[in-house]
């Protein structure tokens, strides 16, 4: 018999609401968010937290609209300042944001860059490659201001409009004439959603520097207005300076200059950038960048750079005959002892694993490493005999020592 009694009636369980109406659950109790409004209500989806790392992804995300004008040809020069207020101010000498009215609304090209979300490819930039955090470019950063301008110098003159919170409250108007061309965007963190709005100078110095390495020929400076501590890089020989810098101190090269490498295949879909250098001190380093990004898990670039490395190395020992016959190969964990390496790779549809692209995943990016590093590298250790010696012999004796041979 059932606790109520009636044989009839069966037990309810005891956490069951009987008198809920399941027609009373319809449409109009799924929430949709409109236009920004779901960056602005999840902002850790699209810079990765609310905290000092998201904000400072939120600077990196416009620096690298003007990194990819660098990459297409159009803008040596990035300058950043972090305000007297705590904003950021990032100008570009690029060719300045687009200004025709697009589509039925109207609007400008600036306008819709600043607050369409977008999935795919800009049809007007014209880039090969595109960098940035999320992919969705200069919206999301918009959306996380409290207040957003924007500046193009474009067409002969000079071109504002301003944003709060994600919404034009101006707007497109054109000043006065200028030859000069390119794009400021000056914006203030929004402090109801950021746990701190006071950007690290000493971490975006950091990034910047790495983004001058990457970038060869780009030029970027920071400028703090809290107070004034202006910084400058440029890095003519790019990969090889970032390697010297990474590489211990003092100096103990196994081999002089770095080996530093790079090629395009032919659609320009993907480019690759390495430099290695092998030093006594243990152990080495290796950093991994895609679109100029950090990807700080790796990834399919960072796999076919290990596996040819290992090969190529293995390769040419045995036809030197610094491995015997009978020789069991050398591992690739021994390889790396005291190497400092850093990749980059450059492709117009990376794939990452996570919102902030902290792994790459693209097979096409680990086939095109690996035969990019086994063709440099081999012809590199032919033409240069005594190095390329003097490196199998540090490899031998560092996998020795360690029992790792």
């Amino acid at each position: 018999m059932t606790e109520s009694g009636n044989p009839s009636e069966p037990a309810q369980p005891a956490n069951v609401n009987v008198n809920v109406n399941v027609n009373e659950y319809n449409s109009s109790h799924i929430q949709v968010l409109q236009g920004l409004e779901a960056v602005r209500r999840r902002p850790g989806m699209y810079v990765g937290s609310t905290g000092e790392r998201g904000l400072h992804n939120m600077v990196y995300e416009v620096v690298s609209y003007a990194v990819d004008e660098h990459l297409a040809g159009h803008a040596d020069v990035i300058d950043v300042t972090i305000t007297a207020e705590g904003g950021i101010r990032v100008v570009d000498n690029g060719r300045g944001l687009p200004l025709d009215a697009e589509g039925p609304s109207g609007k400008s090209a600036v306008e819709r860059e600043l607050t369409e979300l977008s999935f795919g490819p800009r049809a007007h930039s014209g880039y090969g490659v595109c960098g940035g955090l999320s992919g969705l470019g200069l919206c999301v950063v918009n959306a996380l201001s409290s207040r957003l301008t924007v500046e193009v110098r474009r067409e002969g003159h000079r071109w504002t409009q301003e944003y709060e919170k994600g919404t034009a409250v101006t707007p497109l108007t054109r000043n006065e004439e200028t030859s000069e061309h390119g794009t400021t965007i000056t914006f203030l963190p929004d402090a109801d959603i950021f746990e701190t709005t006071r950007c690290s100078f000493a971490t975006l110095s950091e990034r910047f520097q790495e983004l001058a390495y990457l970038n060869r020929g780009l030029a970027v400076s920071l400028t703090d207005e809290r107070p004034e501590r202006p910084v400058r890089y440029h890095h003519v020989d790019g990969l090889q300076d970032y390697v010297a810098r990474l590489s211990p101190y003092p100096a103990s090269p196994v081999h002089s200059p770095a080996v530093a490498f790079e090629s395009e295949n032919e659609d320009g879909t993907i480019c690759v950038q390495v430099a290695v250098q092998w030093n006594t001190w243990l152990p080495g380093e290796l950093r991994s960048f895609a679109n100029s990004t950090r990807t700080r898990e790796g990834g399919a670039h960072e796999e076919g750079f290990r596996a040819a490395l290992t090969s190529v190395v293995n390769e040419y020992a045995r036809r030197q005959r610094q491995l015997s016959p009978d020789d069991e190969d050398i591992t690739a964990g021994a390889v790396s002892e005291g190497l400092t390496a850093v990749i980059s790779v450059k492709l117009a549809h990376p794939v990452f694993g996570g919102a902030t692209r902290t792994r790459l995943t693209n097979p096409e990016a680990n086939a095109y490493v690996q035969d990019v590093v086994s063709r440099h590298l081999t012809d590199w250790l032919d033409h240069n005999p005594n190095e390329a010696a003097s490196i199998i012999r540090h490899i031998l004796n560092a996998a020795t020592g360690r029992g790792r041979w």
